[in-house]
């Protein structure tokens, strides 16, 4: 049987990861969802409520995910994510006039079909892509980032913005674009989802041959299975890091547009809510060349000390964002903020599949890496509605200064994440003293 390109499995896991992405855009409705005298008057706690229960919704069902891809192989995996993913977004549309609606729709509906398909890209790359782990990971992922991009500029200034220019079925301008994009969303997803195969059983990269040394003295030397890796000490050392992570980047997603009006009003700056949707933009342009470009870092200098930069460099961004970048830059401090906390951010996606996958194997990264993937869930929750909450206490106060208390609180876990990940030590063998072994499924035929 002739070998799949594996060329075409990456371009497929862009067309698959630039859908997913649209849950990033979310920052470019919430001006809307909250004005007061729109037709939503959604409170911010309730905005990122839908946001957040999207993100936890994706990280919960990626556990699930993980552990059916084997039976079920990632091509249907993908596609139902996709039809998942689509219909929440169509649903949304058609009937989301309230708070509860979009948080099920959304939030529940959609945040499910994420998760469903985002785990297929990871696993099905890391399989034929054993030489170059964490480029092609960042590669398969940058999608994700750059789709905000897409969907931003859609909704919001390409072509007038379809918030302005669209009624379909004369809805308003956020339920027609949730109608336009959930079935753009699920055509993409079954587009990429024809090449998502695995390679044959055994399947090496022209001139590749992997390590060889002693058993458990190179990196994915010894397979874990997940109940394996949950009795391991290293996970929980890597889900903090995430987590902390994952608060700062999900906390800026969320808050970007209602920050930068903020600041950028109260400093007399004409046009806020244009350059915050291009602020949102270079976020989402840099968290996809993040994702690339720090996984080939990754390559060269090893995961542990990649992470350690990256969450050093976004705790010190996040603290300085408003006194350095914001204050004294106004407009273009604004932007080039949102461009670096978007880029480290974005790193994290490349980074933390290949270290689970050189710390605990890559027979089971599927499973193993939708476990460590529950604190971006954890984060999704957190980081959103620490910025709600701060905004909503404030109670209109013009002054943007009430928004540094929730940046300072991400800004110090990310620099304890660096220094947790600094003192995490990879895994020589199985939990007392099991043996080596091989996958918890047997991967099914490509």
């Amino acid at each position: 049987m002739k070998t799949l390109n594996r060329s075409l499995v990456v371009v497929g896991a862009v067309l698959i990861q630039l859908a997913l992405g649209a849950i990033y855009a979310w920052s470019v409705f919430t001006a809307r969802l909250t004005d007061v005298a729109g037709a939503y008057a959604f409170s911010a706690s309730q905005t990122a409520w839908v946001f957040s229960s999207g993100l936890a919704t994706f990280a919960i069902v990626m556990v699930l995910a993980g552990r059916v891809l084997p039976k079920t192989g990632p091509q249907r995996l993908s596609i139902a994510g996709g039809l998942l993913l689509g219909s929440g977004y169509v649903l949304a549309g058609l009937f989301g006039g309230t708070f509860w609606v979009q948080l099920l729709c959304i939030g529940v509906i959609g945040g499910t079909g994420i998760g469903l398909a985002y785990v297929v890209p990871i696993s099905v790359c890391v399989k034929w892509f054993p030489d170059k782990k964490g480029l092609i990971t960042g590669l398969a992922v940058a999608g994700f980032g750059f789709g905000a991009t897409i969907w931003v500029k859609l909704a919001g200034s390409w072509f007038g913005g379809l918030l302005n220019t669209t009624s379909v079925f004369g809805l308003p301008g956020v339920q027609s674009v949730f109608v336009i994009y959930g079935v753009a969303l699920a055509v993409l997803v079954l587009l990429g989802s024809a090449v998502m195969v695995n390679p044959p059983e055994g399947y090496q990269p022209a001139g590749w041959t992997p390590p060889t040394s002693a058993a458990g003295d190179h990196e994915g030397a010894v397979e874990f299975r997940a109940r394996d890796m949950l009795r391991a000490p290293q996970f929980y050392m890597l889900w903090l890091v995430f987590m902390f992570s994952g608060i700062a980047g999900l906390m800026v997603i969320y808050c970007i547009k209602l920050f930068g009006i903020d600041v950028l009003e109260y400093n007399g700056v004409v046009g806020a809510g244009a350059l915050t949707g291009t602020a949102m933009a270079w976020y989402a342009i840099f968290n996809g060349l993040g994702r690339i470009a720090w996984g080939g870092i990754s390559d060269r200098i090893g995961r542990k000390l990649a992470i350690t930069v990256n969450a050093a460099l976004q705790g010190v961004i996040m603290l300085t964002a408003y006194h350095v970048f914001v204050s004294y830059g106004y407009q273009y401090g604004f932007i080039v903020a949102a461009a670096l906390i978007g880029f480290n951010y974005g790193g994290c996606f490349a980074l933390f599949p290949a270290i689970t996958a050189d710390y605990f194997g890559n027979k089971n990264v599927g499973s193993n890496y939708g476990w460590v993937f529950t604190a971006y869930g954890v984060a999704g929750l957190a980081g959103p509605l620490l910025a709600g909450y701060f905004k909503d206490a404030a109670q209109g106060a013009a002054q943007p200064s009430v928004w540094m208390t929730p940046f300072i609180i991400a800004g110090c876990v990310c620099l304890l994440g660096a220094v947790v990940i600094a003192f995490t030590v990879r895994p020589k063998r199985l939990p007392r003293g099991r043996a080596s072994v091989a996958a918890e499924q047997p991967a099914p035929a490509a």
